[in-house]
């Protein structure tokens, strides 16, 4: 966050103090490097990433759009697949995806996991080699799987006993091998917000381990031709910051693993302990280290192994957020600013920028936090507590819940709001008919365009008229 747990400005009187964590900044023009990407700093107030400043991207390609810090990106990339070097590290390109990060992600050594039929168009026509995709979802179409088999892609990891059934049929009418991974549900509570969290029972993703039904589920596949089982797959829920979550889920995953060793015969040859590892929106927030991730995960996987008297299967993780996630930042112009006296005398001083849910739903459908910066120039006025808000017809149409800004942001001033690589273009929308935001990477003071802005043209291609 911009913001800091220094004590700083003295609050003027009948200002909201805001969450009991937050804090004026000791330096309002300052950043906190923990949220940004690693170029990211201020140049006479001006923001600067890749070696580009930020008011030279907008006068060249306006607001808002999102940028995107390619080094940044690509060394988080390494990080992973450094730091979990024994293991398959997949980038989750739901998290964001188009065909420029799909072949960073192959350049660095990474493996891609999909989870749509057109995530995989985007990773083909990148060029990634369909061994080292792997393909997700809870309802995939008997057309999907089909494309996904003549494809090659690698895995398939299966969630239903009826997508089991369509791959064995398809394997079985191209005369194909295809490798499957089973997602399982361990019973896991991950400490997340309740629509990220996928490990418990009451949810659409998996087999329940508990039900009997992830067991079933081997059988069948081991007994399907066609069908190579590779292992089970785990995933506990994302903004995660602790291995505490994955040794839980671990050690269920790999009793079944001794389990079907046991009964069935069969030593499945991997396991995946899925992803979500947390990021940092706030200063409350406070990610792991991959490696030492790593070595934590690890361990637990070797201890449990040792405890059941079995080999340990080749293990892989999928990173998205992680590594996407503090790579991209958006850029937005403030529109309208209007101080608000609420019940008591307090003031709360509402930002609006030009772009809002339409661009980063994150906030009003997980009530997600993240922080902002005056982008555009240096300020020595006193911060004031704001809320930074889109034009959207929305009451929670929220980008920044609480910040503090300086007193004097005015109408024309640019705010960037850092964190936004993952989940916010994918879940973009044309809500009010908002046009998709471009995506712009820097680097070595560089900038091109990866996803251009939407225009009016392209927003009215599918209505067919009356």
């Amino acid at each position: 966050m911009s913001t800091t747990h220094e004590a700083g400005w003295a609050h003027a009187p009948g200002a909201l103090r805001g969450p009991a964590w937050l804090s004026p900044p000791a330096d309002p023009n300052a950043l906190v490097p923990l949220l940004w990407s690693a170029t990211a700093h201020k140049r006479d107030g001006d923001l600067v990433v890749g070696g580009v400043a930020v008011a030279d991207l907008v006068a060249e390609h306006n607001t808002p759009a999102y940028v995107l810090d390619e080094d940044d990106f690509r060394a988080r990339a390494r990080a992973f697949r450094d730091g979990f070097a024994d293991y398959d590290v997949y980038y989750a390109g739901k998290a964001f995806l188009c065909t420029a990060v799909a072949a960073w992600v192959a350049e660095e050594g990474l493996h891609l996991d999909v989870c749509s039929d057109g995530e995989l168009t985007v990773a083909l026509r990148a060029g990634v080699e369909p061994a080292r995709i792997g393909y997700h979802g809870n309802n995939k179409t008997y057309p999907e799987l089909r494309r996904a088999v003549v494809a090659g892609v690698g895995r398939i990891v299966v969630d239903s006993f009826a997508e089991v059934e369509r791959l064995a049929q398809i394997a079985a009418e191209l005369g194909a091998a295809q490798g499957v991974m089973i997602r399982v549900t361990a019973g896991v509570e991950a400490h997340t917000h309740e629509y990220i969290a996928t490990a418990h029972e009451d949810q659409k993703f998996g087999f329940s381990i508990t039900s009997g039904d992830a067991f079933e589920a081997v059988r069948r596949v081991h007994d399907a031709p066609g069908l190579e089982l590779r292992g089970l797959h785990s995933h506990i829920g994302s903004q995660i910051f602790d291995s505490s979550g994955f040794e839980i889920a671990a050690k269920r995953v790999l009793r079944l693993h001794a389990r079907v060793g046991a009964e069935l015969g069969v030593v499945m040859p991997e396991m995946d302990l899925g992803g979500g590892f947390g990021i940092a929106y706030t200063t409350q927030d406070d990610p792991t280290d991959p490696a030492r991730l790593a070595r934590e995960m690890t361990e637990i996987v070797r201890q449990e192994c040792r405890g059941l008297g079995i080999e340990a299967p080749r293990l892989s993780i999928e990173p998205g957020r992680a590594i996407v996630g503090p790579s991209m930042c958006t850029v937005y112009t403030v529109g309208t600013v209007k101080p608000v006296t609420l019940d008591g005398g307090a003031v709360r001083t509402y930002v609006s920028v030009d772009g809002g849910m339409s661009d980063n739903i994150r906030t009003a459908l997980y009530d997600a936090d993240y922080s902002c910066t005056l982008a555009g120039r240096a300020s020595t006025a006193p911060p004031v507590l704001a809320r930074v808000v889109g034009k959207h017809c929305e009451a929670g149409d929220i980008v920044v819940r609480d910040e503090f800004l300086p007193g004097d942001v005015v109408p024309g001033d640019l705010l960037a709001v850092p964190g936004t690589g993952a989940y916010c273009r994918s879940m973009a929308s044309n809500y009010n008919h908002a046009l998709r935001l471009p995506v712009i990477a820097v680097r070595d003071g560089a900038a091109r365009i990866l996803l251009r802005r939407e225009t009016v043209d392209d927003l009215l291609a599918t209505d067919v008229g009356a």
